[in-house]
């Protein structure tokens, strides 16, 4: 898989975080990463887990870094999809040094396009573009 195609099954397994008690999500990463349908390899996957629990490690971080951030929309009042995927975009512009700001952003925005509701990806870009600098 491309790097696109890895974010994407990675913010597909992070949105369960909104569903799934963090007791849960190894159980979780491990059922997701073993679905027929995916097709993944074995490399995959383990990039998938790995990055999952880099991110699922920081998110305290991360959502208190949003809600300082944001004016009137902390995470409770976020859409999920919309919160899953600036969560993902905001690990990777702080912590991930292998992914350059800009492609974060773009990425998350193309995210946006295709899961999210039709003001997503400009909600997306707004509050990302608040991480750029």
């Amino acid at each position: 898989m491309n790097r696109s195609e890895l974010r994407e099954q990675i913010f597909e397994l992070l949105f369960r975080v909104e569903f799934n008690s963090m007791e849960e999500m190894s159980e979780q990463a491990e059922l997701f990463t073993s679905e027929e349908d995916k097709e993944l390899s074995a490399q995959d996957a383990e990039y998938i887990k790995s990055k999952y629990e880099a991110i699922a490690s920081k998110l305290p971080e991360i959502d208190e870094a949003i809600n300082k951030e944001t004016t009137g929309w902390d995470t409770g009042r976020m859409a999920k999809v919309d919160l899953t995927i600036i969560r993902l975009a905001i690990y990777e512009i702080k912590y991930d040094e292998s992914v350059p700001t800009g492609v974060a952003i773009n990425e998350a925005v193309e995210l946006a396009k295709k899961y999210g509701q039709d003001g997503s990806p400009a909600f997306v870009n707004g509050v990302l573009a608040k991480f750029a600098q």
